[in-house]
Parts: structure tokens; sequence; C-alpha cells
């Protein structure tokens, strides 16, 4: 989706310019990419950083202290209105998202919903930092309550790195929390959908972040590891790869594969949660770390499949761009090798509906992605935590016999059971990272919930402090 030139011979005049966003302001490079959509039709042109640049930008940002809270209080609340409804860098809010939406493949809804909560996430900031903030830890030194001794929230670094997911617009409203913090952020951006990190830096600017509080530095794989090098601490995002390779790290917080699933114990009726069940599935273009990629139900689970395999059925393959569109779309290329790699991992099940039929060819050289039920005869563990970016979803039988063993490892797992002590074993599972219970969608969030934790569980420490 994206091919290097130099400025000389671009002849891409006509393209939106994405250009990075350093402590000086705007910096064009000669080395850019070409951003294209999933029909392979070229839309913009990204500047490429080196590595020297990252080095020093993050030196910068070192040099100035955060702002005062009040002040990065006003500003988030200040971009967050700048975000949504302004003209940045040349594009209004409807242009943006159509760009984002076109690269992403994400339908333009989703990407328009998962744009509103981005400015809805800066605007809640402060609540989700005090949600994870400790009852009995000061936020300032300067309390009253320190005289005595007490705790205080104290950053573990200056500068944060992030390096963005392109998954969907979504992403970018957890890091802006490092900034109520009082963290300097420096964020690479994925080629896969640069326009919401870069429309969020110059907001951010506009409304009362400085340049050195938060950079863009669009960046190949050497200048990705200059910018972890270089940084505090950092966030990444990546599949099992990434999470083997920063595991021993403890500046490096990954966000890796979700694995969401959903458990149904016998004595509850799947059909009263159906539609929360699909919408879990399918919500999103099924791309999120948080959509259901596996159902396991304490019966026989064909029916179950069937049903769900049904609902999915009657979705339509759209133009991303069409506002009906539920559905992920790919290049054909790319959509024919992930329909492959899903026939290749999906042997030995029974087919609902089976890759055979996933790919639905647009014209263009693009096409969307349609869903896929597989059903498995036990609880298969590989299978199981098999993850697509499309609604794509495994469905397991499961007996207390089994254990917890093939629900581990999901971000988010809700189980629909009056079962308490399941409830019980699942809350103290460690690889269990969020439980829900009944109607709620894997994918419900709210400030007041921790995603993966909370950020700043991983940003801050509580230290000791007393003085005169």
């Amino acid at each position: 989706m994206a091919s290097t030139i130099s400025q000389q011979a671009s002849g891409t005049a006509n393209l939106v310019a994405i250009d990075a966003l350093g402590p000086a302001g705007e910096y064009r490079t000669r080395n850019r990419e070409v951003i294209t959509d999933t029909a392979g039709v070229a839309v913009a042109e990204l500047s490429i950083v080196p590595p020297l640049f990252v080095t020093r930008t993050i030196s910068a940002q070192r040099k100035v202290r955060p702002l005062q809270l009040a002040q990065r209080r006003a500003a988030l609340h200040k971009t967050a209105e700048i975000f949504a409804n302004s003209v940045i860098a040349g594009l209004c809010f409807d242009d943006y998202v159509q760009l984002a939406s076109r690269v992403s493949g994400l339908p333009i809804s989703a990407t328009r919903a998962g744009a509103r909560d981005v400015a809805a996430a800066l605007r809640t900031a402060f609540d989700a930092v005090w949600s994870a903030k400790p009852a009995g830890t000061a936020f300032d030194w300067r309390e009253e309550r320190t005289r005595w001794g007490s705790a205080v929230w104290a950053r573990r670094g200056e500068v944060f790195a992030v390096h963005a997911s392109g998954n969907a617009p979504g992403i970018h409203g957890l890091w802006p929390q490092a900034l109520a913090l009082g963290y300097r952020v420096a964020i690479r951006p994925s080629r896969r959908e640069p326009f919401t990190g870069h429309r969020l830096i110059q907001a951010l600017r506009l409304g009362g972040f400085r340049n050195e509080d938060v950079v863009y530095l669009p960046t190949d794989y050497a200048g990705a590891e200059q910018i972890i090098r270089a940084a505090d601490l950092a966030m990444v995002y990546g599949g099992q790869d990434v999470v083997d390779k920063y595991a021993d790290d403890p500046t490096v917080f990954v966000n890796g594969p979700g694995r969401t699933k959903i458990v149904i114990t016998a004595e509850k009726d799947w059909r009263d949660y159906l539609d929360a069940i699909v919408n879990s599935i399918a919500n999103m273009g099924g791309m999120a770390c948080v959509n259901a990629t596996a159902v396991l139900y304490e019966g026989d689970p064909a029916p179950l499949a069937q049903a769900i395999g049904e609902r999915l059925s009657t979705i339509e393959p759209l133009p991303n761009s069409d506002e009906r569109a539920t559905l992920p779309t790919q290049p054909i290329d790319k959509a024919h090798m992930l329909a492959e790699y899903l026939g290749t991992r999906a042997a030995g099940t029974t087919p609902v509906l089976g890759a055979d039929q996933v790919i639905a060819d647009l014209g263009d050289g693009y096409a969307a992605l349609r869903p896929a039920v597989h059903l498995l005869d036990k609880p298969d563990i590989e299978k199981l935590n098999i993850e697509l970016a499309f609604p794509c979803v495994w469905i397991s039988p499961w007996s207390r016999s089994d254990g917890l063993e093939p629900l581990r490892h999901s971000l988010v797992l809700n189980a629909i059971t009056s079962d308490e002590d399941l409830l019980d074993d699942l809350v103290n599972e460690p690889t269990v990272t969020n439980v829900y219970r009944g109607h709620h969608p894997t994918y419900y969030a709210t400030p007041a919930i921790p995603h993966d934790g909370y950020l700043a569980d991983f940003l801050m420490r509580n230290k000791g402090i007393i003085h005169d």
C-alpha cells in the first residue's frame, strides 16, 4: 500500500501531503512514500524521516518541561473540538474520514465512528487517568496531605513513544492520556492509515500543546527502533512476533493480538444472546482486537454455529465507501492470500461460511471480505486463537473438564453464565485481561473500563513523599 519515491521523481503534486511534525514544525523529507487505497489508487504522500531526525527530535522533547496540569486539561478539551470540527492541513473532518477509510479498508461508517471516539477520548482523558490513580496517592506533591507523608503519583519517564496501529482511528484515543499525565509523546504512524495521527497531532498543537509536546515521526524500520531506544517508555502494536520481541523489555508496553472470546454455559439459552454474539463478531468490520474470534458453548455448538452463520451471511459486500458497508476491503491479491491462509488453517473443521466464499470481488482491483464461520469438534486451542482482520469466528464445544485452557489468552472474555465460580476463575486468570458477563458486546468500552490495564498503570509509579 506504499511505495518509496524521491521528491524529484514523485510526479505526485496533487496528492495529500502528510509531512512529519517535529519541534520546528512541518518537515517534508526527500524520502517519501506514496500511500494507496485498497483499490491501489494513490491518495497521499508520506514523508519518511531518518533515524538522526528521530534522535534530535526526542532530545528536543526532553529539554522542555510539561505544561501545567490546568493547561493540559484545557488543551485536550479544545483539541477535541478542533479535531472534530475544523479544517486541518487542508482536510475537513469528512474529507479526512473518507481518506482514512479508503486506505485502511475499514467501512466509512465505522471509520467515522472511530474518529468521533477519538474526539470523545480527548474530552475524557483525565477521567480515564483518574480512574487509574490509586485512591491514597496524591497527583501533585503540592497537595496538603503530602506534608504528613503519603504517596505521590510520578511519571516513570519523560518521553513516551507510540508505534501506532492502522486498524482503526480509535486506537489514537488512548495515547493522549500520556499528555494528560505530563509526558511528551512521539508517534510513529502506521503506513496503513497515517491520517488520524497526523490530524490529531496538528489539532493538539492548534489546541494549546507545544511542538515539543507531541511529534509525528513517520519512519522506516531503523527509525522505528530508534524511537523506542531514544524514548523512556514505548507502546507498540503487533502480532505474536511483536509480543515475543519485547516480552522481556519492561520499558515497552505491547498491544498484541486480542483473541477475544465468548463462552456460554449450558444453563443459558444462547438464542437470548445472539444479537450480542453476532455484534461482537462483526462490529467495526471485525477488524478490532476486541471483536470476538471464538465462541465456545457447553453443549452441541452446531445449531449455534448455524445461527451465527445465517446472521452473518446476510451482510451485503459493498465498497467500503458506501455508507451501508459493514465489511472491510483489501486489494484483491491480499484478499486471495488471506482466504488461502484461512483455508489452510481451517483444515479439519466444518465450514459454515467457509474460506472459499470469503472474497467478494468488487472490481477495480479490490474485494470485500465476507464473514467466515468454522465449527470445531473439540476446543482446538491453536485454531481458537487464530485472529484475522475481518469477521472470522471459530465455534467450538466446551465442557467443565476442558477447564480454562481454551479460554486463556483473551483480551476480552464474555462469559454468558450464571456460574459465579467460573467468573471468579476468569477474573483471577492472569491471561484473561477483561471479563464481561451477559448481553455486553465484547467491544463495549467506557473511560472507566481499562483496555489492557490502564495505560497509566504502565506510565506511572507511586513514590513516597514527606516535606515541611
